[in-house]
């Protein structure tokens, strides 16, 4: 079985060696070998190093390790197939920006719309792809949190109705083991972060709809980190540039990938991420450093200046939080763990909630 893509444009890929076949990602069993495209957009996991059973979801396996993206598996074991190519900047700006332009316009345009709802914070992600699909928009986030009031002010901006997923400290705590489940994970950040997504997620699927499109992969691909925005002054990057920040960060794409496919999967519906598309990445990697961030610090530049054609500058223009504080999950879930006896002195007291609420 394969998710994402068809068989030949996989056997293609695997035989030009090329790691952006112009798919939104893929894995699964392709003539008797596992694959895993560069950027791991599908999750996939093996049980063990041995084993033959695989799954796309690792609560079905004993011991579930994720096939490292790019990399195939066979009876010789893993091998890596594909690496995201290293590409010296284009040296003309407005080539470069058009060229983000046209790949997230031609990839939003292209998504089906049947059964779809759009996971809609308000920032310039979801909001690129939110003004050119007819499709409902849903937030989730406390009453009083960032992200609902930038929700509400961006849809009233695009003329569109906004529902939203009003969350409670019920709601949270309901969800904290169904979530760390689902993820198969327990630590504090993970859980924080696929909660609101999870129960977004929730809400959509209630609702009737079964795919969630959400921005997922724009701060990876086009700057949107303090630390790439701060290199190589930053200590959580290595490398000495901004490009080649970006490139530390567009790596960890498929561990977080894996936590928000199963959250969203998790919750009754799958994830459609047009931001992840081969066209997209294939245009952000030409950009030169300073159209992800600029001397004043501005991130995401080249998708800013891209996507104003469409969308009204407050909103392009708009800084957003990371999801887990701008819905204001993440407090609310260390207030959970402080009221069940977790205090903050205890070492990472909030991932020990996490695991005590799955004993």
């Amino acid at each position: 079985m394969i998710r994402g893509a068809a068989r030949d444009t996989i056997r293609a890929a695997l035989d030009a060696s090329d790691p952006l076949p112009g798919t939104a990602g893929f894995a699964g069993e392709l003539d008797g070998t596992l694959v895993r495209d560069v950027l791991g957009r599908q999750p996939l996991f093996v049980d063990g190093d041995s084993s033959d059973e695989w799954s796309f979801d690792p609560t079905d396996l004993a011991d579930p390790d994720p096939l490292p993206a790019g990399h195939v598996r066979t009876e010789a074991g893993y091998r890596r197939v594909w690496s995201l190519p290293e590409r010296a900047p284009v040296q003309d700006d407005a080539q470069a920006i058009e060229a983000v332009r046209e790949a997230v316009r031609d990839v939003a345009t292209g998504v089906e719309t049947d059964g779809l709802a759009i996971a809609f914070s308000g920032g310039v992600d979801s909001a690129a792809l939110a003004a050119l699909l007819d499709a409902p928009l849903y937030v989730a986030g406390f009453p009083d949190s960032h992200d609902v009031e930038a929700a509400r002010s961006a849809a009233r901006l695009l003329n569109r109705d906004l529902t939203v997923v009003a969350l409670s400290l019920s709601d949270v705590e309901r969800a904290v083991p169904e979530v760390a489940r689902a993820i198969d994970r327990s630590n504090a950040m993970a859980v924080q972060i696929a909660l609101p997504l999870f129960l977004v997620a929730e809400r959509a699927a209630a609702d009737g709809y079964d795919r969630l499109l959400v921005g997922q992969g724009a701060d990876e691909l086009f700057g949107g980190y303090a630390k790439v925005a701060r290199a190589p002054g930053d200590p959580r990057v290595e490398a000495d540039t901004v490009r080649g920040a970006r490139r530390e960060v567009v790596g960890t794409l498929p561990g977080q990938l894996e936590r928000d496919v199963l959250a969203l999967r998790g919750a009754g519906v799958e994830p459609v991420a047009p931001l992840l598309h081969d066209s997209v990445v294939d245009a952000a990697l030409d950009l030169p450093g300073h159209l992800l961030v600029t001397d004043r610090g501005e991130r995401k530049w080249a998708l800013r200046l891209a996507v104003r054609e469409w969308l009204p500058d407050p909103i392009a223009f708009r800084e957003k939080k990371a999801v887990q504080y701008g819905s204001l999950v993440a407090r609310e879930l260390d207030r959970l763990a402080r009221q069940d006896g977790f205090k903050r002195r205890m070492d990472d007291h909030v991932s020990q909630y996490v695991a005590s609420r799955l004993e």
